[in-house]
């Protein structure tokens, strides 16, 4: 199979992000986070459970994983779901705020529990049972928000209402370092998490991204912060790490430290390559072409291409020549 093939290969099973025209933020049909990759194995997950619930559950038989691998709403899915001890968590985690988390998790409960239902009659005599759900978010952003909140469906009513007949609450922890310490201190890897991205942006400040990140991961390593789950998950972990930065970034029209990485490295071959194709007759066309490239290498799970693309301008070239044609037939 030439690399043009495999190309095509990779990102038919991955799905291609696309930016829409005029429009600065990046939109993805895949999302994954450093969150979401610690904390879809079931001991994590089951350490931050404990930690939430000042249970110490050790067993991970009983947890049953119920995240939204496939169904995709409006170009997110749900990060986190599982059914534990006759509940049904559905955890988020999220660096911009957003009010409209309630409604959000009212779709993905929804699905989740069609899912679960598919096979029962419900219009039998007899009540069909449901585990309990609860919805959490994790903030760890740059604006500020309190140590907790919650946040509820009906206040996005148009008509108020004392007693709503739908209602769904979100709880929402920030996780950045200096609060809710009981809860770090309780789970291990989310006060990891948390060193983790506050390493990341402490670094992003006077260094190019990539190379912000890629220190952060090195000094986390050499300092017992995540080690295992970075030195295990490196690749996957720095494009992650790359793309979720610029994502806030985007969301916030803040710094321009990855615009500049991608000006940098894209210019003569994302650029170039683009303008031979008539395709991008601007920087940030390239910056973006390079964010989205990275993101469906991610998704498809290309450790090696990822590695090859951030350190070999040759293959990358090659690469951003045949995503450009992608893209654009």
């Amino acid at each position: 199979m030439n690399e043009t093939k495999a190309w095509e290969t990779q990102t038919s099973r991955a799905g291609t992000a696309k930016t829409q025209k005029g429009k600065t933020g990046v939109q993805r049909n895949y999302k994954d986070t450093v969150f979401r990759m610690i904390f879809r194995e079931k001991e994590n997950l089951l350490s931050l459970y404990n930690a939430l619930n000042g249970t110490a559950y050790e067993e991970t038989d009983a947890l049953e994983i119920t995240t939204l691998e496939n169904a995709v709403y409006m170009n997110y899915k749900n990060d986190i779901s599982f059914v534990f001890d006759f509940e049904l968590l559905l955890y988020e985690h999220q660096s911009t705020c957003n009010p409209n988390m309630p409604l959000r998790d009212l779709i993905y409960v929804t699905r989740v529990l069609q899912n679960r239902i598919k096979d029962e009659n419900l219009y039998s005599k007899s009540l069909i049972r449901i585990p309990t759900p609860r919805f959490v978010v994790f903030y760890n952003g740059t604006d500020f928000q309190p140590e907790q909140q919650v946040l509820y469906l009906s206040d996005a009513f148009e008509k108020k209402q004392d007693d709503p007949a739908l209602e769904l609450s979100v709880i929402v922890y920030n996780i950045n370092l200096g609060y809710n310490h009981e809860l770090l201190d309780a789970c291990r890897l989310l006060k990891e998490y948390a060193q983790y991205v506050a390493q990341v942006r402490a670094y992003a400040e006077k260094l190019p991204l990539s190379e912000a990140v890629e220190k952060a991961v090195d000094d986390c390593i050499k300092n017992d912060i995540l080690a295992k789950f970075l030195a295990k998950n490196r690749a996957e972990a720095i494009a992650v790490s790359i793309f979720e930065y610029d994502e806030e970034k985007h969301m916030k029209s803040e710094r321009k430290e990855w615009r500049e990485i991608g000006y940098r490295e894209g210019r003569e071959d994302g650029l170039a390559v683009g303008r031979e194709e008539g395709i991008v007759t601007g920087r940030e066309e390239g910056s973006d072409t390079l964010a989205r490239l990275l993101q469906s290498l991610t998704a498809a799970g290309k450790s090696e291409e990822i590695d090859r693309v951030l350190h070999d301008s040759n293959y990358r070239k090659q690469l951003l020549s045949d995503y450009f044609q992608k893209e654009n037939t």
